[in-house]
C-alpha cells in the first residue's frame, strides 16, 4: 500500500461542491496495472467540469486544501448523477512508475517515466492501465504531461476528417493550445484550415506559425471573412470546443451562404451541399442556439475523443501515439502560463485565473511539488 494526497471533488444535492485535498492509499498494481508517481499533470478544459463546473468561485468558502462553493441551477440538477460521490479528478499527467501488476507489458515499464490517462492525475500517486502508458525516454514529465489530450484530440479531428473524405477542416479556437497543435498537423498532412480567432494577436500568432486562413469573430466583416475562407477551402466541417452561444450556427450560415452562390437553380429546402460541425467541449454552458437559416443538408454531433479511439482501432491508435511521442516538443509542444502544487490549485487566485481557460494559460500541476 503506497499512501499520498489527492484532490476530491464531491457535489451534494443541495448544490454544495466541496474540492478539496485528501490522504489516500494507493493499492498495489495488478494484471496490467502499474503504479506512477505523479510529476506533472496540466488543467485541461476538460478536467473542469468535474472540478469546478459553473460553481461561484468568487463566493466561495476558501481555507488551506478545501474550497466549498455553490452550484446554480440548472446546472446543479444537470449533474444529478453525480451528486454525493466522491471524485477524483485529473485526465491526463505524467510520472516515473514505481511499481507494477504481474502483465509482461506492465513489468516493462518498471522505473519507466510515463505519459498516462489515470482519471486522478491531480494526485502524488496514480494506478494507470500500461496499455495507456507512453513511456517518455528522454523527455521529461512536464515536457510529457500533455501528451495525450489535446495531441491525440487533435490528430483525431485530422484522422476522423480523411476517414469522411474531407480535405479541409474548420476550428472554432484558432489560437487554442489544441489550435495551435492541430494548424501544424494540417500543414504537415495537407489539409486545409480555416481557424477563427477573437483577437487580431491571436490571428497574428496563427499567421506567425503559417496559418494561411484565419478569421477574427471581432472583426465587423467576420462573416464575410468566413464565407471566403470557407469558399476557398471547402471547409464544410468543422470542430468547436465553445458549445453555448451561436459558434456554430455562424459556421453552418457562412457554409450554406457559400454552397447556394454556386447553386444553379433556386431550392426552397436550401443548397443539398453536406455540412457537418463537431461540438468537443463546453467552454459556453450556455444552450446551443441554431436557426432556421441553412436548409436541411446538416449534422450536428458531439465528438469524445475515447469513443474516437476506440471506434478507430489499434493499428491507427499506435500510429497516432508514435507520431506524438516522435514529435512532443515540436507538432505536439504544449507551454505553461505557472505551476502549482495540490495545495495552490486550491487558493481563490489560482482557481479564477485557470476555470477561464483563457488562449495560451493553461496551468501546470506538480502534485509532488
Amino acid at each position: 500500500m503506497t499512501t499520498g494526497k489527492q484532490l476530491f471533488t464531491t457535489l451534494e444535492s443541495d448544490g454544495t461542491l466541496t474540492v478539496e485535498i485528501a490522504e489516500s492509499t494507493f493499492p498495489a498494481p495488478t494484471g496490467n496495472q502499474v503504479l506512477v508517481q505523479m510529476e506533472a499533470a496540466p488543467i485541461n478544459p476538460s478536467d473542469l467540469a468535474i472540478l469546478t463546473g459553473a460553481a461561484d468561485f468568487e463566493n466561495a468558502e476558501y481555507s488551506p486544501g478545501k474550497v466549498i462553493a455553490k452550484m446554480p441551477e440548472p446546472f446543479n440538477t444537470g449533474s444529478k448523477s453525480r451528486h454525493g460521490q466522491r471524485l477524483p479528478a485529473g485526465n491526463e499527467g505524467a510520472g516515473t512508475v514505481i511499481a507494477t501488476g504481474d502483465s509482461d507489458m506492465a513489468k516493462a515499464l518498471m522505473g519507466q517515466r510515463v505519459a498516462c490517462v489515470p482519471g486522478n492525475a491531480f494526485s502524488q500517486y496514480a494506478i494507470a492501465e500500461a496499455t495507456m502508458c507512453l513511456p517518455l525516454g528522454e523527455h521529461s514529465s512536464e515536457v510529457g504531461a500533455s501528451s495525450f489530450v489535446n495531441p491525440m484530440t487533435a490528430l483525431g479531428f485530422v484522422e476522423n476528417a480523411k476517414m469522411d473524405g474531407q480535405k479541409a477542416i474548420l476550428h472554432t479556437v484558432g489560437a487554442s493550445n489544441l489550435g495551435l497543435m492541430l494548424n501544424r498537423i494540417c500543414q504537415e498532412d495537407g489539409i486545409a484550415l480555416v481557424n477563427i480567432v477573437r483577437k487580431a494577436e491571436q490571428a497574428e500568432l496563427l499567421k506567425s506559425q503559417g496559418a494561411e486562413w484565419v478569421v477574427n469573430s471581432s472583426d465587423d466583416d467576420f462573416m464575410d471573412q468566413l464565407r471566403k475562407a470557407i469558399d476557398a477551402t471547402d471547409a464544410f466541417y468543422g470542430f468547436d470546443p465553445i458549445g453555448g452561444g451561436q459558434a456554430v450556427d455562424a459556421c453552418f450560415k457562412a457554409m450554406e451562404q457559400v454552397a447556394m452562390s454556386k447553386m444553379t437553380e433556386y431550392s426552397r429546402y436550401g443548397s443539398d451541399q453536406a455540412k457537418r460541425m463537431f461540438i468537443y467541449g463546453r467552454l459556453d454552458f450556455g444552450p446551443t442556439i441554431l436557426t432556421p437559416s441553412y436548409g436541411f443538408g446538416w449534422t450536428l454531433s458531439g465528438w469524445l475523443l475515447t469513443p474516437f479511439l476506440a471506434n478507430a482501432g489499434m493499428e491507427t491508435v499506435v500510429r497516432m501515439r508514435t507520431r506524438v511521442l516522435e514529435n512532443l516538443t515540436t507538432t505536439f509542444a504544449s507551454s505553461y502560463k505557472t505551476k502549482v502544487n495540490l495545495e495552490e490549485m486550491l487558493t481563490k487566485n489560482a482557481i479564477l485565473d485557470y476555470r477561464q481557460m483563457k488562449t495560451g494559460e493553461k496551468y501546470l500541476v506538480v502534485p509532488n511539488g
